[in-house]
């Protein structure tokens, strides 16, 4: 498969027209230049991510103490190794993104890229001051690593990284676009259903401040799932011998895999032991995800019969909007600094 070309820094023979722009192997003179824009979606993707601007440390988190303290073993359990695993593919991201932003030759998504990887830094950040808030230094540390001890966790986390690692260690067309496949399953599947489990939560009375926290990344990764499917869906249009039959059947393999990884990892960390949730409900809520990642690349669906939103999981759409409850901003339980709405977007 090609090799990319890596984009020039200073490049004085860079094309300026539009219709010579390329997402990738493009010539770039990266300006940047908010008025001519080939990809004109990123001016309304630039606005939101701009608009969804937060301070982790802006949110009360005196309740969760209490409430750390007195969740059963069961919720403890799921909450600690859910807040492991999210933190580590925070990390990842903020990792990966520049690596990605090296071989994008359209100046314009490369700013999308370069916001995306300040917000995966901050959402790292609002999960440090989470653990440091509701527990002890030695718990902190136990919880950030479990994911290095744990053989399920350590094995979702691997089968991202690896995609990430063939991209790494070979800059070809393909890999890149796997690349973009596994960041899509991340945002899109993995941390969906992470955030579900806090909704869930939040739902019974328990850890309000988390569940804030959890919106407002949450409404970021909504952007972030946004920006990788219309990197996707550009690369189809530009590079179609990328996306043969028996490619889009593994990129669609892909997705099942990262669901399939998901549902057994929620029979693990969460079963049928945590208070309004049952298993049969996250399965089910997990597969429907699949579908609509698919779809929104216009691939065939996974899973039968999961086409539509599950009815018994509509609640976590509600508890996923962080302005629908408004609290005083001197209570430092921050709605937004510019009111933003959650990106509907089919996503």
């Amino acid at each position: 498969m090609e090799e990319l070309k890596r984009k020039a820094l200073f490049n004085e023979n860079g094309d300026i027209e539009l219709g010579k722009r390329r997402m990738i192997n493009g010539n770039t003179t990266n300006l940047n230049d908010f008025n001519n824009m080939k990809y004109t979606w990123v001016s309304d993707w630039y606005r939101q991510a701009m608009n969804n601007f937060w301070i982790p440390e802006e949110i009360n988190l005196s309740q969760d103490i209490k409430d750390y303290k007195n969740l059963s073993v069961e919720e403890k359990t799921a909450y600690d190794k859910i807040l492991s695993f999210l933190v580590f593919l925070d990390s990842l991201q903020t990792a990966n993104l520049p690596n990605i932003g090296e071989y994008i030759t359209a100046n314009e998504v490369n700013l999308c890229l370069t916001i995306q990887a300040y917000q995966e830094a901050i959402h790292s950040q609002s999960y440090g001051y989470i653990l440091d808030t509701i527990c002890s230094p030695e718990e902190r540390t136990k919880i950030l690593y479990q994911w290095k001890d744990d053989p399920l966790l350590l094995a979702r986390n691997k089968f991202i990284g690896d995609q990430y690692n063939d991209f790494y260690n070979n800059r070809t067309k393909y890999n890149l676009v796997k690349t973009a496949i596994a960041n899509y399953i991340l945002e899109g599947i993995y941390f969906y259903s992470g955030f579900m489990f806090f909704y869930s939560l939040g739902r019974i009375g328990k850890m309000p401040g988390t569940m804030q926290e959890i919106r407002y990344i949450n409404r970021d990764e909504n952007t972030h799932l946004w920006l990788f499917r219309s990197i996707i869906l550009e690369l189809k249009k530009e590079e179609p011998e990328i996306f043969t039959k028996e490619n889009i059947d593994y990129f669609r393999d892909m997705i099942k895999q990262g669901a399939e990884e998901e549902i057994k990892w929620a029979r693990y960390a969460i079963g049928d032991s945590i208070k309004g949730l049952t298993m049969n409900m996250v399965e089910d809520y997990i597969k429907y995800i699949g579908n609509l990642r698919c779809k929104g690349l216009g691939f065939e669906p996974i899973y039968e019969g999961y086409e539509e939103e599950v009815e018994s999981m509509k609640w976590v759409k509600e508890y996923s909007d962080p302005n629908s409850i408004k609290t005083d901003f001197f209570e430092a339980k921050v709605s937004a600094y510019a009111k933003s709405t959650v990106i509907e977007d089919d996503l």
